[in-house]
């Protein structure tokens, strides 16, 4: 049990989800002490072993609390163990981690009979609600049911997990350009402009977009104007005379954008100075579409890269994947039918549509891969593209991101309004994370398509269902 009884101090019951979706999160809560109920190190124990995509989260949970834990006796995992000195920049005071052995508990001491696991976690923190009275014990679980639950057994305290949460509300998320009102050279005090080569470079005072990042996209509402921010001093923007039309214009494998947002992607996902693109929108805005023309034009037509690697997470086939028949492109097929239609779209004006996509996937050498069979790879000079990022973490994320080697172009695509994970929310998904993350990082731009342009039916279900 933790060795405080101090008002001044909290405690903590982590649920096994916090440790998948955060392996390391127990260290967190600074001054506060951790408990970890050993019906999570059960649950964490058979997860490590399984084929499940979250399982070398699992696995690097366990380790990261055994290298804390190694030289503890028994009684002192059950006292608490201090955490000082472990987390990142750590100065503050710290707090203990211990175990507790929930499954010796007395069954009057339960509130919850049933043996389920989450019923035995609400248990422990029930029992240490009482047992440290007036000591604030908060039970930490991404499961709104969970939650419910508890709240509803008499536990005071129920919180998600919202640590490497960056922003309170999906609106405050980045969309990767700024609009200005009316005319943006009515607004500009002073700008000094030059030529280099066929580009023009303004140089605007800062003062007229305090929150900017280099790759963010300027437009004004005349439609006349759209630029790219390129550098930023102390004082000044220096920002890349792109032009509304001759973005407009942009085009790649036969696409033109339909829309200012798809032109920003399309600038975006052919730049080879950028080498991640993130593309957020709802359902029908041409997120898939325009990344896949954009690396089949790199790739067929102008030999940037070597081939194309599609991939996305498979978490409902990651157990039974490796006993279906076929190779695995065969196996994620299913998976990556949004790929084949939007190959399909690319070239339903060839007569032999299925011919014509079967030379293009030889000659772009595009391979489908499962999410969960990517980790311990480096992939060199190739385009990666990520779809349905929406329903990673940002640990899942992390170990994709970092697959990528030298010459890598990563296209991550998602759409936060529709996530299946039963533990993440718009403002916890990994896409999130990653969007305010690399918002000021020169080698990525973040562009938010709000147009649905798939069909008018589309558009319709989007706006008003």
């Amino acid at each position: 049990m933790p060795r405080k009884n101090s008002t001044d101090t909290k405690i903590y019951v982590l649920d096994t989800n916090i440790l998948l979706h955060e392996p390391h999160a127990f260290l967190s809560f600074k001054e506060h002490d951790v408990v970890i109920p050993m019906t999570v190190l059960e649950e964490l124990d058979y997860i490590k072993d399984s084929k499940k995509d979250v399982a070398r989260d699992a696995r690097v949970s366990i380790r990261a609390m055994e290298d804390l834990l190694h030289d503890a006796t028994p009684e002192d995992m059950l006292a608490g163990v201090s955490m000082e000195g472990l987390g990142a920049g750590q100065t503050a005071p710290t707090g203990s981690l211990s175990i507790f052995a929930d499954l010796n508990m007395v069954e009057a001491q339960q509130v919850f009979t049933s043996n389920e696991n989450d019923n035995r976690i609400i248990n422990v923190a029930l029992h240490l609600q009482k047992t440290f009275a007036p000591q604030k014990v908060v039970l930490v679980t991404k499961d709104l049911n969970m939650r419910l639950k508890a709240k509803g057994a008499g536990l005071a305290h129920v919180e998600d997990y919202r640590t490497d949460q960056l922003i309170t509300d999906i609106k405050y998320l980045s969309r990767g350009f700024h609009t200005f009102e009316g005319n943006l050279w009515d607004s500009v005090k002073s700008v000094d402009s030059r030529t280099e080569g066929r580009d023009t470079i303004h140089t605007i005072p800062k003062s007229m977009l305090l929150e900017a990042y280099v790759n963010e996209f300027l437009l004004d509402e005349t439609k006349q104007f759209a630029g790219l921010v390129e550098e930023i001093t102390d004082d000044h923007l220096e920002v890349l005379d792109l032009g509304y039309e001759r973005l407009m214009g942009r085009h790649a494998w036969g696409i033109t954008p339909k829309n200012i947002g798809q032109a920003m992607a399309l600038h975006a996902l052919l730049d080879p100075h950028i080498d991640m693109v993130i593309l957020t929108g709802p359902a029908g805005s041409g997120k898939t579409l325009l990344a896949l023309a954009a690396a089949l034009e790199m790739v067929v037509e102008r030999n940037m890269y070597d081939k194309i690697i599609v991939t996305r997470s498979t978490p409902e086939i990651a157990e039974s994947i490796g006993f279906l028949p076929g190779t695995e492109e065969e196996k994620m097929l299913p998976w990556l039918a949004a790929i084949t239609d939007s190959l399909e779209v690319l070239h339903k004006h060839d007569e032999n549509t299925k011919g014509s996509m079967n030379y293009i996937m030889e000659k772009a050498n595009i391979q489908y891969k499962s999410v969960n069979f990517m980790r311990g790879r480096s992939i060199q000079n190739a385009i990666v593209i990520l779809d349905e990022s929406q329903n990673l973490t940002a640990s899942q994320l992390k170990t994709i991101i970092t697959r990528c080697g030298e010459g890598t172009k990563l296209i991550v695509g998602g759409n936060l309004a529709q996530i299946d994970s039963n533990y993440l929310s718009a403002v916890t998904s990994g896409l999130t994370y990653l969007v305010e993350k690399f918002k000021d990082f020169s080698g990525s731009a973040t562009i938010n398509l709000d147009g649905v342009v798939r069909s008018r039916l589309a558009s319709f279900a989007e706006e008003n269902l």
